[in-house]
């Protein structure tokens, strides 16, 4: 059964974009226990599973049932655009003892047996003390799993939001919402986004708009269902997650290289999706000032454009750039 998201008038210019360092480390737990959503991160799976081993994930993946309620005070929607994983678990402590009780509750009544494990009962019995307990896990996950890769997920995410931005912009609200994901429709007759996802949901926005959200681990999902006094939300897998784990330079043709130079040959090809300086600096191990050399000359050439995005300026590929970088390799 479908979500309907039900738009008033003034809900299509609340629609916000936002990055959650939170919910991330939430879906990459909730991957850890699913096998269906491995495929695109078997690298990191890999870099991680020593760290993974370390820290008991139990607790939480007994709240991440397969269908049905999951705790939203865990994963809230984002504070604002850009959140600090550090300031988003503040808000996670923070939370009304009396509401965790009820999440808790109503998350381990959708797997059977979970309220009577020893896990449930702590969360059940003390759900004052679960609130810390489990934020002090959410903060070890983030370490482990997310901490370490989070310069690159950041500017995938990033470059996301910059490129729907612009989508929407050039093409309005209805070309936004149906070129996110195929599980998303819309009704110009009822103002309604309809999302295709498992369990019933309606709700009407009145007024709070809602926050979009790109998100590297959700994928195959999009996940709705953000219960009030939660701001309605919608994440949703952000584009060029496929070649995420793949390092820049393996896909550089050798015949680019020996045009441009093997340097600015990488940067060029790093450019699947837009990214800025420091972001392509830490994805292809080169000193900022030499990839804004690069940069400057792929600039000036006609192979990239550039426009700003809040504090940086992002690069991407014009026609050119992009035929050039996709230019298969020489045939032995």
């Amino acid at each position: 059964m479908p979500y309907h998201l039900h738009f008033g008038e003034a809900d299509p210019l609340r629609i916000r974009f936002a990055i959650s360092p939170l919910w991330e480390t939430h879906c990459a737990v909730r991957v850890l226990a699913r096998p269906r959503q491995q495929g695109y991160h078997l690298p990191w799976l890999r870099r991680i599973a020593e760290a993974a081993r370390g820290v008991d994930l139990a607790p939480l993946h007994l709240l991440m049932p397969l269908h049905g309620h999951s705790p939203d005070f865990l994963y809230p929607p984002p504070i604002r655009p850009a959140a600090d994983f550090h300031e988003e678990v503040a808000a996670v402590r923070a939370t009304d003892p009396a509401l965790a009780a009820d999440d808790f509750a109503r998350a381990l009544a959708e797997t059977p047996g979970a309220a009577g494990t020893a896990h449930g009962r702590r969360m059940l019995a003390d759900p004052a003390g679960s609130l810390h307990w489990l934020a002090d896990l959410l903060e070890r996950a983030w370490e482990a799993l997310i901490a370490p890769d989070w310069p690159r997920l950041r500017a995938l995410l990033e470059a996301d939001v910059a490129y729907h931005s612009r989508r929407l912009a050039e093409g309005g609200l209805e070309r936004l919402l149906t070129e996110l994901h195929p599980a998303f429709g819309w009704s110009e007759e009822t103002a309604t986004l309809t999302v295709d996802y498992h369990g019933e949901h309606v709700r009407a926005l009145r007024g709070q708009g809602l926050v979009l959200m790109p998100s590297v681990f959700t994928w195959p999902d999009v996940v709705s269902g953000f219960d009030p006094p939660w701001q309605p939300t919608v994440a949703y897998p952000a584009r060029g997650i496929g070649g995420l784990w793949t390092e820049a330079r393996e896909r550089t043709p050798d015949a680019l290289a020996r045009l441009l130079g093997r340097a600015r040959a990488d940067v060029l090809c790093a450019l699947d999706e837009p990214a800025g300086t420091s972001a392509l600096a830490h994805r292809l191990g080169l000193a900022a000032s030499s990839v804004s050399a690069h940069l400057s000359v792929l600039r000036a050439a006609g192979l990239l454009t550039s426009r700003r995005y809040g504090h940086q300026v992002l690069y991407e590929r014009t026609p050119l750039g992009i035929a050039l970088a996709v230019s298969q390799p020489d045939a032995d």
